[in-house]
């Protein structure tokens, strides 16, 4: 059954509204800025959009909830972000092949499991070729079973076998920084687009 974010929004209950961006992609971007053209899916209120259009040359945010697209828009700009009500896995053409990076942060572990492949092919189809995903999943949200969520635990064999045909892995690490509660829970990853 899918989550409906907008009812989730208008009724204030957003557990993942941290109101900053994660700190994972602030101590990422603290040593390698992130350039060109960025598309951050599930954006909510912005953060983490925020924190990469200080550097990049744009960044688009997209949600499928309009409370979230409108919440962002309140935010006082850093850089060339702006956000856009749409989902993932209909991306308009002009968003196809357009984007150097995706950023992804608890967008992959909201989703229905059964949803995680047609979410690879929507990234891989935003991207231009050898464009990159750098992505914080969250393993382990502590759900008493695999089948509980959102947000939906994932492992790392899970991940190289749905990414790894499409991406190749640069590399992997586990953050220093998370959410308070997330400590050891979250894994970075930048993948190339093969």
């Amino acid at each position: 059954m899918s989550t409906d974010w907008e009812s989730q929004y208008q009724k204030g209950d957003t557990p993942w509204e941290k109101g900053s961006p994660s700190p994972g992609l602030v101590d990422f971007l603290a040593t390698e800025p992130v350039y060109g053209r960025v598309l951050v899916p599930g954006c909510g209120l912005g953060h983490d959009v925020r924190a990469l259009a200080a550097t990049a040359d744009e960044v688009v945010g997209l949600d499928v909830a309009a409370s979230a697209v409108t919440g962002a828009q309140r935010f006082s700009t850093v850089g060339n972000e702006r956000f856009v009500l749409g989902n993932l896995f209909a991306l308009p053409a002009g968003m196809r092949d357009a984007f150097d990076w995706v950023f992804e942060h608890t967008c992959f572990c909201a989703i229905q499991p059964a949803q995680r492949e047609a979410y690879v092919e929507a990234v891989a189809g935003a991207l231009k070729p050898n464009g990159r995903l750098l992505a914080i999943f969250y393993l382990d949200p502590g759900n008493d079973s695999p089948d509980e969520g959102p947000p939906f635990e994932v492992s790392i064999a899970e991940l190289d076998r749905l990414f790894l045909p499409r991406f190749s892995l640069e590399r992997e690490w586990l953050p220093a920084h998370a959410y308070p509660g997330r400590e050891g829970r979250e894994w970075m990853r930048i993948m190339t687009l093969s």
